[in-house]
């Protein structure tokens, strides 16, 4: 089978043995290094992506899409703003919501955010219902006034399902004895645990027409929305506000929470670029490896030059050469890099059962596993930053090598 001479040549000089094994031991201590490099890379990405969609489907749990909310009046004719967003392709579910803030007492008292839902539609666009750790969502029924807490907050607040809870409207009625803040009585029904401390000590849901009552609205203040791509939360909101009439103010998901999603991907780059280096220092790691080959191979290379091998084919040559091994480590390293990812979860169980040892505590940190999610596209740019790390690596041996004078090489043999 044809094949060209520098490849030949290349992949003898790799499978044979050589005199000096001080040249194999670097060789591959470069394949070893290289390895280590693309599988920390490979693990590290992965989990940042892991930390970064367990955020997101925490979020997204909570929050729509993308809300469109009116601006100082009520959402009017909400049935057929609904109908409306329902229309458009893009649209998965939409529901109406009522959004304020209060002061909530119970055996103590705590801040707190109303949304009002009407239980019915609020599956369409978040997962409170699925979220549920004591009672039901679908126990809001209007006119009873209940009310479901977030875990931290009914912690605060001293109270359980079936206690009473009073509701503060930051808002103030005339009476004869003077102004008076709004206030009404809430039965709570439940309890959810969304695992982001912004909820679960923050937020407290009640049927949507018990928060018009409360606040006094004539309808709900916006309507929220969970569309087949949240990555065009903003640009279908903005246009289904356009069609609906009103000046409405258009949110979606990352402008609540851009600082969690802004600080992981700065994370993920800086981890990037660091690891980066890491294989950088050890792809380099193959000049010297063929430095001493080349210097090990002088008198082979004068020989193929007086039999008429030119100074780019002694180049490719070598080239050849520390690309294999190059490669070697690359494929290596992708190998664990993805076994690692891909079982990260199961090891790090495995070694805090043996050693009886924690990372993440879940009594402190609100994710207390060690997720990963391994991307396709993210190996693909390992690999091939890996790969030419490594060429680069091989052109100043390889061009030393080219520059070889036979007639002082052979001087002495």
């Amino acid at each position: 089978m044809f094949r060209p001479l520098e490849v030949f040549i290349g992949l003898r000089y790799t499978r044979a043995k050589r005199r000096n094994h001080f040249i194999s031991f670097i060789s591959l201590v470069s394949i070893l290094g290289i390895a280590v490099g693309v599988t920390a890379l490979i693990t590290v990405i992965s989990v940042m992506n892991g930390f970064d969609k367990e955020l997101k489907d925490r979020i997204l749990g909570m929050v729509s899409h993308a809300t469109i909310e009116g601006i100082g009046e009520s959402v009017r004719d909400w049935p057929e703003a609904l109908k409306v967003a329902r229309a458009d392709p893009h649209v998965l579910g939409a529901a109406p919501y009522v959004e304020r803030q209060a002061m909530l007492q119970g055996a103590r008292v705590s801040g707190a955010i109303i949304r009002g839902v009407d239980p019915a539609l609020e599956a369409s666009v978040s997962e409170v219902g699925t979220r549920m750790v004591e009672g039901r969502l679908d126990d809001l029924v209007p006119g009873r006034f209940g009310i479901v807490l977030g875990k931290e907050l009914a912690m605060t607040l001293g109270v359980g399902v079936g206690d009473l809870v009073t509701v503060f409207a930051p808002e103030f009625s005339a009476t004869p004895i003077g102004a008076i803040p709004r206030m009404k009585r809430f039965t709570v029904v439940g309890v959810f645990e969304a695992g982001m401390q912004e909820y679960d000590s923050g937020l407290a849901v009640v049927a949507l027409q018990d928060a018009q009552t409360l606040y006094r609205l004539d309808g709900p203040t916006g309507i929220r929305l969970r569309l087949d791509d949240m990555f065009q939360a903003f640009p279908v909101g903005r246009q289904l506000s356009q069609q609906l009439g009103q000046f409405y103010r258009v949110t979606d998901w990352m402008q609540g929470h851009s600082n969690f999603f802004k600080a992981i991907a700065m994370e993920k780059k800086v981890m990037f670029l660091i690891l980066s280096l890491i294989v950088a220092v050890a792809a380099f790691n193959l000049v010297s490896t063929l430095v001493m080959l080349v210097q090990d191979k002088q008198a082979d290379i004068a020989i193929l030059r007086t039999l008429g091998q030119s100074p780019a084919s002694v180049m490719g040559t070598f080239m050849v050469q520390g690309v294999l091994v190059g490669t070697l480590g690359i494929a290596l390293g992708v190998l664990f890099g993805v076994l690692l990812s891909l079982n990260l979860s199961a090891i790090v169980h495995w070694i805090e059962r043996t050693f009886h040892v924690t990372f993440l505590s879940p009594d402190v940190y609100y994710i207390s596993e060690l997720p990963s999610d391994l991307h396709g596209s993210d190996v693909a740019w390992i690999t091939l930053t890996a790969f030419l790390f490594c060429t680069f690596a091989t052109l100043y041996p390889a061009r030393r090598a080219a520059k070889t004078d036979p007639a002082a090489a052979l001087r002495y043999e």
